[in-house]
């Protein structure tokens, strides 16, 4: 696959354009947890028809975006502490920050199940783990899990404002004649490269493009953002860029974290790697772990890997981080952004709050 990437990596001078970090690992605030439950926000459920606290259990999972100056967080949270793991309905909602540390929340959740032509697909289990993009006319694109109990479906929803989303259903609906309709889909990445400051979404030969998947990862194309369609290999099966290595952080699960980018060194891919509960687990990390990781693709084949971590440069070691609703231990990445001379890097702990690493 030829690419055309050359206009994307002009600002090779910039804090952009070295990203590499398994040798330089960010650093956990002393604020840790920035973020968490609150019983005392409470949300009319259209589904439901009553007031749920839709907050009640966990706060969790964000993307991260920089806009006219603050920090707008789009955070996964679930209502019902007694329930099991995927046993709870999941809300999106959002928080600003002036200094990307501490943040206000709005009172009601942004991206919801609602009664819509999509509720087959977000309810009971609901709206999660968002990633967020910008595209050049300044639209958001969010691509999230919905979750209907049944099977997790990577979806897209999009706005003008981060508060009002259109959601779009689920990404591979059409794709290849609803061959993946119903296939088990999540943790969407879409590559984006520096314009006049700020990461944008990146058109490369003519197509826009995502990583995703969890067992293992795949890449797919867009025209529209809306409508996704994944590369097979030929057999006619997803092709497996990425896979769980035996004995390695990431033995049992490869999951896409924040959104790709284009740098001098390649394509940025955090991720978020799972580590067994059997014999092929790495005997460095506690069993089913998980800890983020990086891979570099080759910006003109965006489906070859230039290189990948032998080990996680974000690891839990803060009690919160190994209890709660996952207490085998939980650092799990999906924003990344660049904000007053740092990289903030926001990541979900044990599926219960937001934690925050920073570097310079």
């Amino acid at each position: 696959m030829k690419t055309l990437v050359a206009v994307f990596l002009l600002l090779s001078t910039s804090a952009f354009a070295q990203l590499s970090w398994s040798d330089q690992p960010f650093t956990k605030v002393s604020e840790n947890p920035i973020m968490g439950a609150d019983s005392s926000y409470s949300f009319y459920c259209p589904v439901q028809q009553k007031n749920v606290r839709w907050q009640r259990a966990d706060v969790f999972n964000p993307a991260a975006v920089v806009k006219d100056g603050r920090v707008y967080l789009l955070f996964r949270a679930e209502d019902n502490p007694k329930a099991e793991i995927g046993g709870r309905t999941s809300r999106i909602g959002i928080a600003v920050s002036d200094d990307g540390v501490h943040f206000k929340k709005h009172p009601l959740p942004v991206l919801y199940p609602d009664k819509d032509m999509f509720s087959e697909y977000d309810y009971p289990g609901g709206c999660e783990d968002p990633r967020v993009i910008e595209t050049d006319d300044g639209r958001y694109v969010m691509a999230y899990t919905s979750w209907n109990g049944k099977t997790a479906r990577l979806s897209i929803a999009m706005s003008k404002d981060l508060y009002k989303w259109e959601k779009k259903g689920p990404a591979f609906l059409k794709a290849y004649g609803g061959k993946y309709k119903d296939q088990w889909s999540k943790s969407g990445s879409i590559i984006t490269a520096v314009r006049n400051g700020r990461p944008v979404a990146a058109k490369i030969n003519g197509k826009y493009w995502m990583y995703w998947g969890e067992h293992f990862i795949n890449l797919a194309w867009s025209d529209d953002f809306s409508n996704w369609n994944p590369l097979e290999n030929e057999k006619g099966e997803l092709k497996q860029l990425v896979s769980t290595r035996e004995g390695k952080f990431d033995s049992d699960l490869t999951e896409c974290g924040p959104p790709a980018m284009v740098t001098d060194k390649g394509i940025l891919l955090l991720y978020n790697g799972k580590n067994s509960n059997n014999d092929h687990a790495s005997p460095d990390l506690p069993r089913g772990t998980y800890s983020v990781g990086q891979i570099i693709f080759d910006p003109a084949q965006p489906e070859l890997v230039r290189s990948r971590s032998e080990q996680p440069f974000l690891k839990p070691s803060l009690p919160h981080e190994v209890t709660g609703q996952y207490a085998a231990g939980t650092t799990f990445a999906e924003g990344l952004l660049f904000f007053k001379g740092k990289w903030f890097l926001y990541y979900g702990t044990a599926d219960s709050y937001v934690g925050l690493a920073v570097k310079n």
